[in-house]
């Protein structure tokens, strides 16, 4: 893997800059490459646009800014429509279908607040939910990985939520709610 940049958006409040860090330490610290995370937000208003861009590489990463991303994951209506054309082609797209309407075939709908409900009890883990997605519908992650910095970088006392919401988006991506893995 030369260079792989993902895009987590969102707004804030839904988590996306704690899902970022985990993404890059699963990727860097467990899954031994290079990683670089930058966001952005506005840090005194929940509800406001909030991005986690992660540059994932097997070499060095000399540019640490996502321009195009490969993987682009819309939590909120507003990312989707702000940041969809900035992705590449034949980028992955995920959306959580209970917040955002896109057109197209080539996205992937997940309901991934609902499984967060059902999965968890909270909304909040929607972003964990979509990293297990994420780790069964590409490479870039190894669900073991993944979930070994969940473990450490989540809140204590919500380890246990966090691990089952990973569960629960690697479950939803495999059992046929979005296409199969790309090997």
């Amino acid at each position: 893997m030369k260079r792989y940049e993902v895009r987590l958006a969102g707004l804030g409040g839904q988590g996306l800059i704690l899902g970022g860090l985990i993404l890059a330490e699963a990727v860097s610290v467990y899954g031994g490459k290079n990683a670089v995370q930058t966001q952005a937000y506005a840090p005194l208003a929940r509800g406001a646009p909030s991005k986690s861009d992660i540059v994932i590489s097997d070499e060095e990463i000399d540019f640490p800014k996502v321009e195009n991303p490969d993987l682009f994951l819309a939590m909120a209506q507003e990312a989707y429509d702000k940041y969809i054309g900035s992705v590449k082609q034949d980028g992955i797209i995920i959306v959580d279908s209970n917040h955002v309407s896109a057109e197209g075939g080539k996205i992937i709908r997940l309901p991934l607040s609902e499984i967060a409900r059902e999965a968890t009890g909270k909304d909040i883990s929607a972003t964990i939910v979509a990293l297990g997605a994420i780790a069964r519908l590409t490479n870039i992650v190894r669900k073991e990985d993944l979930l070994k910095a969940v473990e450490e970088k989540v809140p204590q006392g919500t380890v246990k939520t966090n691990l089952q919401a990973v569960e629960a988006g690697f479950i939803s991506a495999e059992s046929g709610a979005c296409p199969p893995k790309k090997e």
